[in-house]
């Protein structure tokens, strides 16, 4: 979607904020016996971040036909604020950690939930880094410059992955 400035730039607030908030209080909840269980729950969903990253990417944003329209406009206004709302993200996460919530409790709804609001920060984070930012070769971020302009410019079917080639090399859609 088409966002305001501030639309665009509330997730580097929110998220941040939001993240820490439920950190601590589930690593409370959990309490230190538990601790390192909620953090390998969050580390495992940061991880597991990297898929639904690349599966949204893939077979959402160049498949569903009104969000397909949506991120064909991003390929071609690259520097545009589009992208997804706070308040939808964030729901979107709250519907993924209150089942888990319900079956196992605040303290692991709260691992999940922050493992992949990391991740999706760190999603956005680079997103907006290899649209904005002219990183140093050859560096991290260069090189997922480079590879995120190959998707944009040369091969809509290669490099979903904005963040990491894992997936795209898993699944064949790697293009160098």
């Amino acid at each position: 979607m088409q966002l305001g400035l501030i639309g665009y730039y509330s997730d580097f607030v929110v998220y941040p904020l939001v993240i820490a908030l439920l950190g601590v209080a589930g690593l409370i909840e959990a309490g230190e016996e538990s601790a390192p269980d909620w953090i390998g729950t969050a580390l495992v969903c940061l991880g597991l971040w990297t898929l639904i990253e690349y599966v949204l990417h893939r077979f959402v944003l160049h498949h569903i036909p009104w969000i397909k329209d949506l991120h064909d406009r991003h390929h071609v206004e690259e520097r545009s604020p589009v992208g997804t709302p706070t308040w939808l993200s964030l729901g979107v996460h709250a519907l993924v950690a209150l089942p888990v919530w319900l079956m196992s409790g605040f303290a692991a709804a709260s691992a999940v939930a922050c493992g992949l609001m990391l991740g999706y920060l760190w999603y956005i984070s680079v997103h907006h880094m290899i649209h904005h930012w002219h990183p140093s070769h050859p560096s991290y971020l260069y090189t997922l410059k480079r590879r995120h302009a190959v998707h944009h410019h040369v091969d809509d079917t290669a490099n979903f992955g904005v963040t990491s080639i894992f997936w795209d090399r898993v699944f064949g859609t790697a293009r160098l």
